[in-house]
């Protein structure tokens, strides 16, 4: 439950004991003179802080907390199994603590821790309960020896263990069994002896002979009914509700149910024309169930309900056929479970022990019904580091024999009952007699109410008492000291007490007038406030700096700013520190203006920056004062004439040499200068400002004059410059025509070696030679 400080303001708590009801951080301030004028009541009550703020001593401050206290935290018992000693059931302890009172403030989780640890060797009772239908005949010989077979197997648990066992059929009215007389002595067909049929029958209380078991249960006769469902939630109540017959001590209660068939439950009554629900109580006679015929089946809700009560775990011993329905039963039965039953039930001792193993290795947590307005939550810290919330936060699993876990139990009041009286509720582990009872007392009102003065004369006559710092007035009557009654509230006369003077406004039209007296309106935002006798005043309508409200350098009190200590102004947003405007030479603004708000507002508007250290006009402190210098120093320059009038400013002190110049890192602030004079001369001299305004100037006494130019090496110079130059260029041409004469006689060369040289003959070329034939040759 997060309550911020404008639930507080919210609450219009009229008292101590409202306001603390509104949340964990809201407190009372009990000051008498607290409140200002035209504040409400109500507006003693606020966040802690706020209070403080608006100058409540803590003392003042009414904020009880709540507390627990532990009354009864034996530690969880380490017994083992075979051991010497001997302890009564109620002598060991598996849950720690056993008793504690907590205080509960609305709002304030109270939280504790709690231990259970599963004990070695401790008792166990088991009641068998069987059904005793004509289809159980085989299992019922088996189960004759049970006793002292099962005896034997849960030694190894547990060195006490008692036994008991019942039987069940159906109820004994049409049309669950033949009403006949011949069926109502023998149900059976045939020639079969069968016993006649009843409701719920209590063999055997419980006890630790395992023979008597045996014996008893060997004289047991099967019986008979009509319909497949049997009555067995009839049977189950008055194992449940009937503790003194069937024998139950404050141990780990075992109740295992025999069927092959269904069950009947609420409702199906009417078929046999019975319509009163299961009244839930004991109506054993004799160890009979007397009236099956005339209270319906229980619902399954109210066995759950009794069964709990009575911390007995359910183990369902069913056939296979009947596994899904009872399955289904379990997981609306808390701490019960179900086993397979073989036809015959010879697998009866090996499943209780499963079955028991099982239950036994969960705890679950469950509380009684919690009082209006409080809440319960469950924090588990089991084996192997297995932690968890919520609904899953009440349990652990996997536990073994003397295996330890934690759970952390918050228990918070979200409002306080009406009357305020304590309430009791009880945590226990589901299926274990042993519980935690926890005394809730509820912290409703304020310490400083119960020293009230009733009838005080500080309420208007003793119209009411005066407790906490305020009145709380007696009925009838109304105010801030109960100086009205309420057939006086809407009077017109009472509302010209709330105008001001040649107003028509009534309480400024920022409250409303009660009893003659103005009580202001609150704001959305708590921290605005309206106040004053006619809620003329505000603390939020004062001048603002910076978006904040009086610059955030002061209060606004009547909408009008009281500054802090160095701040002045309407918004508070004139500093009267002059730290922001000294100047690295240590004046305020450097002498050149004057220190307001913070700010230097410079004398000379030619000044500028935050220390009036800016000149974009100005010449340089050394450009500034050459002139002067250079006429006192040396009797030259443009100022030599008037140099008594106009260069008198300063002190001025001789030196030989620039070495002998004041250095840097003395405290006044110092300017090195270095200028021309008329003969272009350099001189040099240094200007500083004590602290005192005083300006001292230290100059050397011989100026720095350049000497004339030697002419002769000058021209060598510039001749041998240009004859160089000259030899150069030529130097550069020949290489030039060098390199280009090579590459073209190397080109020349490449194409010589590639020409080729055929031999071939002249087109125009004719031989000397004419061969002519003699046409009358034979060749004789």
């Amino acid at each position: 439950l997060n309550i911020s400080p404008v639930d507080c303001i919210k609450a219009n708590a009229k008292s101590c004991g409202e306001c603390i009801q509104a949340g964990p951080n809201c407190g009372w301030c009990k000051k008498t003179d607290f409140l200002q004028e035209g504040e409400p009541t109500s507006a003693r009550c606020d966040d802690l802080a706020a209070l403080k703020s608006k100058g409540c001593p803590v003392e003042d401050i009414e904020n009880p907390r709540g507390s627990k206290q532990v009354l009864e935290d034996r530690e969880v018992t380490n017994r083992k199994i075979g051991a010497a000693e001997k302890l009564k059931p109620e002598a060991i302890t598996q849950i720690q603590p056993q008793k504690l009172v907590l205080k509960l403030r609305v709002g304030e989780p109270q939280t504790f821790s709690l231990k259970f640890k599963r004990a070695e060797d401790y008792p166990i009772d088991l009641y068998y309960l069987m059904d005793l239908s004509y289809s159980m005949k085989d299992d019922l010989e088996n189960v004759k020896s049970l006793g002292t077979a099962l005896m034997f197997e849960m030694e190894k648990i547990t060195s006490d263990f008692r036994i008991g066992f019942g039987s069940f059929v159906e109820k004994t009215v049409m049309p669950y069994i033949s009403t006949t007389p011949a069926k109502l002595r023998n149900p059976c067909t045939g020639d079969q002896n069968c016993t006649s049929p009843f409701s719920y029958k209590n063999v055997l209380s419980l006890t630790s002979e395992g023979n008597k078991f045996n014996e008893l249960v060997g004289k047991q006769h099967i019986s008979g009914n009509l319909d497949s469902p049997e009555g067995g939630f009839d049977a189950i109540m008055q194992v449940a509700v009937c503790g003194e017959q069937i024998g139950w001590r404050n141990v780990t209660r075992l109740l295992v149910f025999s069927t092959d068939a269904g069950f009947h439950f609420a409702g199906d009554g009417k078929l046999g024309g019975i319509v009163l629900p299961n009244d839930g109580k004991c109506h054993l006679e004799n160890n009979m169930y007397t009236m099956s015929h005339y209270y319906d089946y229980p619902s399954i809700a109210h066995l759950v309900q009794k069964l709990s009560e009575n911390n007995i775990q359910t183990i369902f011993a069913v056939t296979e056929e009947f596994q899904a329905v009872y399955k289904e039963l379990k997981n609306l039965i808390p701490k019960s479970a179900v086993g397979t039953l073989s036809s015959n039930s010879s697998n009866v001792i090996q499943l209780i022990i499963d079955a028991y193993n099982s239950l036994s290795s969960e705890v679950i947590l469950e509380n009684s019904k919690l009082p209006k307005g409080v809440t319960i939550s469950y924090k588990s810290y089991c084996k192997n580091g297995v932690n968890d919330t919520q609904e899953d936060g009440r349990k652990c699993s996997n536990i073994s024999i003397g295996d330890e876990v934690k759970f952390e139990i918050s228990v918070t009041a979200n409002e306080c009952p009406r009357k305020g009286q304590n309430e009791t509720i009880k945590i226990k582990p589901l299926g274990f007699t042993e519980e935690v009872e926890i005394n809730l007392q509820f912290v409703c009102e304020c310490q400083c109410q119960n020293e009230g003065e009733a009838n005080s004369p500080a309420c208007h006559e003793g119209n009411g008492t005066f407790e906490c710092g305020a009145c709380r007035c007696n009925e009838g009557r109304i105010g801030r000291l109960c100086e009205c009654s309420t057939d006086e509230v809407n009077s017109e006369d009472m509302d010209a007490y709330c105008r001001r003077e040649n107003s028509t406004e009534i309480c400024s039209n920022n409250g409303e007038c009660i009893c003659g007296q103005c009580v202001c309106k609150k704001r959305e935002n708590t921290n605005e406030v309206y106040s004053g006798k006619y809620c003329e005043c505000d603390n939020f309508n004062c001048d603002r700096s910076n978006g904040l409200i009086c610059g955030g350098n002061g209060i606004c009190k009547c909408r009008v700013c009281e500054c802090f200590p160095n701040f002045t102004g309407s918004a508070c947003d004139c500093s009267l520190d002059t730290v922001p405007c000294m100047a690295s030479n240590g004046q305020i603004c450097n002498g050149r203006g004057t220190c307001e708000c913070g700010t230097c507002n410079c004398t000379d508007p030619k000044f500028q920056g935050s220390t009036c250290e800016m000149c974009q006009t100005c010449l340089g402190v050394c450009a500034e004062h050459k002139d002067c210098v250079q006429c006192r120093a040396f009797n030259k320059g443009e100022k030599k004439e008037t140099c008594s009038q106009e260069c008198m400013y300063f002190n001025m002190t001789r030196v030989e040499s620039r070495d002998k110049l004041p250095q840097p890192g003395q405290p006044d602030p110092l300017s090195h200068c270095k200028e021309k004079d008329v003969d272009d001369c350099w001189f040099y001299f240094t200007y500083s400002v004590n602290s005192n305004g005083e300006a001292n100037v230290h100059v050397v006494e011989t100026p720095e004059c350049p000497s004339g130019p030697d002419i002769i090496p000058i021209v060598a110079g510039v001749v041998a410059g240009i004859v160089l130059i000259g030899l150069a260029l030529l130097l550069i041409w020949k290489l030039l025509m060098i390199i280009h004469d090579r590459r073209e006689f190397a080109k020349f060369e490449k194409e010589k070696m590639n020409a080729k040289w055929d031999t071939g003959e002249n087109p125009i070329y004719k031989s000397a030679v004419t061969t002519v034939v003699n046409p009358k040759y034979e060749g004789k």
